[in-house]
């Protein structure tokens, strides 16, 4: 069985974040690390695995060469070889042209099973899974918050605003999973080391047979017109209590100050 892995190399959501000229986003601005959301589609892979034997588990990332890191994190907590699509070429590119280019990717991979995070932190769209589901031809299964495979069929659970349901597909099939799904692990100080020797395999447009005017930022079909700096928050005030009741009478001058009584 073969079940390829979507990883993303993100910034760090605890770091500043900027965007660069074009307004993309600056990646090089903070440090990054692998997509949180894309730890979850790899502990199922983990845990097919173990009940599957002769499973592999490719991890696949399209990004700079940066994205090199979420790969060796990938590979350190269990992936068994790191595909990485690198070509400047694909700077900038939307969900539709990430979404050709990891199809494409996938298709000459081959296999069986394609886990997803339910979405990236940096853009948080949730649109790549299906959308990589359409062009691959095969079913997707988005959010679930568990994972099985039975027979020739993938069984999700996932719960929405009205009802809890359980969705079964066909294999081949993408499957985006919730942070419901499991817990990952954390990889060991020897398992770090040897990803770091691990040769990737490295991808271009080219190799994917891919025009270079096809992606990338001038080919989108989504365009950012207007970035605003998120404003951080004032220093809050402190009502204080003394023995005539002061904080009572501070909190509602506060309240009708700003028309909430």
């Amino acid at each position: 069985m073969k079940i390829v892995v979507l990883v993303k190399h993100v910034p760090d959501t605890a770091a500043d974040r900027h965007f660069a000229a074009d307004l993309t986003l600056d990646r090089a601005a903070a440090p990054g690390r692998l997509n949180e959301p894309d730890e979850y589609a790899l502990d199922q892979a983990l845990r097919i695995a173990k009940l599957r034997p002769g499973v592999l588990i490719t991890a696949l990332t399209m990004g700079p060469r940066g994205a090199q890191a979420a790969l060796r994190r990938a590979l350190a907590l269990g992936a068994h070889r790191g595909v990485h699509v690198l070509d400047d070429a694909l700077h900038g590119s939307d969900a539709l042209a990430t979404s050709r280019v990891l199809a494409t990717a996938v298709d000459r991979l081959g296999f069986d099973l394609v886990l997803c995070g339910t979405a990236s932190t940096d853009s948080g769209t949730s649109m790549v899974p299906p959308m990589l589901a359409e062009r691959l031809g095969v079913a997707a299964l988005c959010f679930a918050d568990t994972l099985r495979i039975e027979g020739d069929e993938a069984i999700g659970r996932r719960e929405s605003e009205t009802a809890i349901e359980e969705v079964a597909v066909p294999l081949p099939a993408v499957v985006s999973v919730t942070d419901r799904s499991g817990r990952p692990r954390l990889p060991s100080v020897r398992a770090l080391a040897e990803a770091r020797q691990t040769p990737l395999r490295t991808w271009t447009l080219a190799d994917l047979d891919i025009a270079a005017d096809e992606v990338g930022l001038a080919a989108a079909a989504t365009a950012v017109r207007m970035v605003i700096p998120h404003t951080r928050r004032a220093a809050g005030g402190i009502i204080r209590d003394d023995e005539q009741g002061g904080a009572a009478v501070g909190l509602a001058d506060f309240l009708t100050e700003r028309h909430f009584i």
